[in-house]
C-alpha cells in the first residue's frame, strides 16, 4: 500500500498523548480560555496512557499532618539528591487540588467514619479507580472545540529556528498522513518500555510494569529536534510480584508486609528502604544463594486477604487471578518478587526532557508534562495531572500575550512548507514499498532488547554494567539503527511498528550515553556502574543531552533548588 492521503489541521494548542496529563492538560486549557485544542492520542483516550487499567489508589497526595515540602523531602531522598526541587515543590503544591477536581468528576476515593479521605501510609490515599481514565476521557470529550484524534501516531515535531510549529503524524484507521500546525505543543507522550529484554519471554511478554506501547516517542522526537534531555541514567526497576509483574506497594503497604528471603529473614533493613535499594537488596540475597525473595503475607487475616483480592482487581487482575487458580489466598503463602527490565520514565524516577518550572522545554513554545518530563520523580499520577495543569496555565498565558503583540494566525499559514510534508509521507512510503528484507522488525527489536540485556545493564547481567560494555552496546545498537532502513511494513499497523522500533533505539543510545556518563554508583541496579562502584559528591550534579550531528552530547548541569526556580536562558 502506499499513504496518497493527507490532512492539515490548525489549531492553538496540540497535545501529543490523550494520556494522564496530555487530559488534563485539554481540561485546564478551556477552563481559562477559549483556545482550540487538539488532543493526537495513539490509541483510544477512554482507555489509554498508564491509566488505561485502572489504579486503587492515589500515591501520590498531602494526606492530614504534612506538606508539600514533606513530600519534596521524600522524593529527594528517594533519587539521593539529584532532583529538580523546583518542580517537585510546584508539583507537590497542586497534588490535592486535582485530587478534589476528580473525585468531583466522579472519582470514588474510599472515606472513613468521618468522611476523611482513608489514608494508605504517609502520601497516600485509597480510592476505587478502576474507572479513572474513562472519567478523565468523558471530561475531556464534554469540552468544546476540543478535538480528539484517537489512533494517530504522531512521529516528528515541526521545528523552525528552535521553536515548535507543530507535528506529523499518520492515522492509523486509513492511512491519512497529518500535519498539524500549532503555536504551542505539550508533550505528554509517556515513557519508555521495551528496551530491554523483559521477565518474561514470547507471547507473554506484553506482561511488564510498563505499558508496552509506550515506546518512548516523545523522547526520540524532542532529540531528533534538539532539546535537551536529562537522568536518562536513573533508570526505573519496578520490583514486581513475579510472572504477573503487578505492584508490591499494594502489598507492603496494605498489609505492612515485609521483603524476605528464603531462610524467612527480613533483608529490606539490611540495604535500605529507597526504591532503588529495595531492587538492590533483591537481586543481591538470590546472588548470594538466599532467593527466592517474598513479600510476607502468610498469617495474615482473612479480611485482609481479601481486600488484596479485590484492590488487585482494580489494576492488575492477573495478580487474583493467580491465588485463585493456585487454590491459596496471601495468607496462606508468601507472594515471591523480582526486578523488572529497567525502563526510562520520568514519573518515577528523573529522566526526561530538561524543561523549566513551568515544563517549558528547551525548544520554544513545546512543553512536556508527566512521565516524559525530567527531574520531578515520584510524580505518579496526580503528578502528571499537575504538570499538565502547569504547562497548560503557561502556554496560556503565552497566547495571550503574544495575541496583544500581533502573532496572528495567517503567521501559522506562511510559515506552511508543502515540500517538508512531501519529504515526510515519502519517508512513510519508503517503509511501504514492497522490497526484499533482510530482517523484519520483530527480529531487530528482539536483536535491540537482548543488546541492552547483556550490555547496558538488563536482567541477565544483574542490571550490571561496566564502560567496555556500554561501548559494545552502542556499536550494536547503531548497527541496528542503520538496518532499519531496510524494513518494510505491509500495512500503517506495521508502519507504526517500524517508528517505534526507531524510537527506541534512539532512546537507547542516549541511555547507553547517560550511562558511562555519570561516573559513580549513586542508585544501585538503577545504575550499578561496576567502574565506578562508589558514590561520589563529585557527581552530586543532573546529566544532561542533546542529540547533535548523529551523536549524544552530554552536558552536566548544576543542581536546582526550590529557592531559585530554574528558567531557560538563550
Amino acid at each position: 500500500m502506499k499513504i496518497e492521503n493527507k490532512k492539515r489541521l490548525h489549531t492553538d494548542v496540540l497535545i501529543i498523548g490523550g494520556g494522564t496529563a496530555g487530559c488534563y492538560a485539554a481540561l485546564t486549557i478551556r477552563e481559562n480560555s477559549d483556545y482550540s485544542v487538539i488532543i493526537a492520542e495513539k490509541a483510544n483516550i477512554k482507555r489509554s496512557g498508564c491509566l488505561a487499567a485502572g489504579v486503587n489508589a492515589i500515591n501520590a497526595y498531602i494526606v492530614k499532618g504534612r506538606t508539600p515540602q514533606d513530600y519534596v523531602d521524600y522524593a529527594k531522598k528517594d533519587a539521593d539528591g539529584i532532583v529538580r526541587e523546583d518542580l517537585l515543590l510546584t508539583m507537590s503544591e497542586g497534588l490535592n487540588r486535582v485530587t478534589e477536581k476528580m473525585e468531583r468528576l466522579g472519582l470514588v476515593i474510599l472515606k472513613d467514619e468521618n468522611g476523611e479521605y482513608v489514608a494508605r501510609g504517609n502520601r497516600n490515599i485509597k480510592i476505587n479507580g478502576e474507572n479513572i481514565k474513562p472519567i478523565l476521557a468523558s471530561a475531556v470529550e464534554a469540552l468544546p472545540d476540543v478535538t480528539v484524534l484517537n489512533r494517530i501516531n504522531i512521529t516528528d515535531y515541526i521545528v523552525e529556528e528552535n521553536t515548535i510549529k507543530g507535528a506529523y503524524g499518520f492515522s492509523m484507521e486509513d492511512g491519512t498522513a497529518y500535519e498539524i500546525r500549532a503555536q504551542k505543543v505539550l508533550c505528554a507522550t509517556g515513557g519508555a518500555a521495551g528496551l530491554y529484554r523483559p521477565n518474561n519471554p514470547g507471547f507473554s511478554r506484553h506482561k511488564m510494569w510498563y505499558p508496552p506501547f509506550n515506546t518512548g516517542a516523545g523522547y526520540a522526537m524532542g532529540l531528533k529536534s534538539g532539546a535537551e534531555m536529562t537522568t536518562f541514567e536513573m533508570r526505573f526497576i519496578a520490583l514486581r510480584c513475579k510472572d504477573t509483574i503487578a505492584p508490591t506497594g499494594t502489598i507492603a503497604q496494605g498489609v505492612g508486609a515485609k521483603q524476605v528471603n528464603s531462610l524467612g529473614e527480613v533483608y529490606e533493613n539490611k540495604y535500605g528502604l529507597t526504591t532503588s535499594q529495595r531492587v538492590y537488596g533483591t537481586v543481591m540475597e538470590n546472588l548470594n544463594g538466599r532467593g527466592p525473595c517474598y513479600l510476607r503475607t502468610e498469617g495474615i487475616s482473612k479480611e485482609q486477604d481479601e481486600s488484596l483480592r479485590k484492590a488487585y482487581l482494580n489494576m492488575a487482575p492477573s495478580q487474583t487471578l493467580k491465588w485463585v487458580e493456585a487454590g491459596k489466598n496471601p495468607s496462606e503463602q508468601n507472594v515471591e518478587i523480582e526486578g523488572t527490565e529497567p525502563y526510562i520514565v520520568g514519573g518515577h524516577t528523573a529522566s526526561g526532557y530538561w524543561v523549566d518550572t513551568n515544563r517549558q522545554t528547551t525548544i520554544h513554545g513545546l512543553y512536556a508534562a508527566g512521565d516524559v518530563a525530567g527531574g520531578c520523580p515520584q510524580k505518579y499520577v496526580t503528578g502528571a495531572m499537575v504538570e499538565g495543569e502547569i504547562a497548560a496555565l503557561d502556554i496560556v498565558k503565552h497566547l495571550k500575550e503574544e495575541t496583544l503583540g500581533g502573532w496572528m494566525q495567517q503567521d501559522v499559514m506562511e510559515l506552511e512548507t508543502e515540500e517538508a510534508f512531501a519529504k515526510k509521507i515519502a519517508e512513510y512510503n519508503h517503509f511501504l514499498e514492497p522490497k526484499r528484507e533482510q530482517f523484519r522488525t520483530e527480529a531487530l527489536e528482539e536483536a535491540m532488547q537482548k543488546v541492552m540485556d547483556n550490555y547496558a545493564g538488563g536482567i541477565s547481567t544483574h542490571y550490571q554494567f561496566n564502560g567496555k560494555q556500554l561501548a559494545l552496546a552502542e556499536e550494536k545498537i547503531r548497527q541496528l539503527i542503520e538496518l532499519t532502513e531496510g524494513l518494510n511494513a505491509s500495512d500503517i499497523h506495521e508502519l507504526m511498528f517500524v517508528y517505534e522500533l526507531k524510537e527506541r533505539l534512539l532512546v537507547c543510545l542516549a541511555v547507553i550515553a547517560h550511562l558511562g556518563a555519570r561516573k559513580e554508583t549513586r542508585w544501585h541496579s538503577f545504575a550499578e556502574n561496576l567502574d565506578y562502584p562508589e558514590k561520589s559528591d563529585d557527581w552530586m550534579k543532573y546529566v544532561n543531552s542533546k542529540y547533535v550531528d548523529g551523536k549524544i552530547q552530554i552536558l552536566y548541569r548544576d543542581l536546582v533548588e526550590k529557592e531559585a526556580p530554574y528558567e531557560h536562558h538563550d
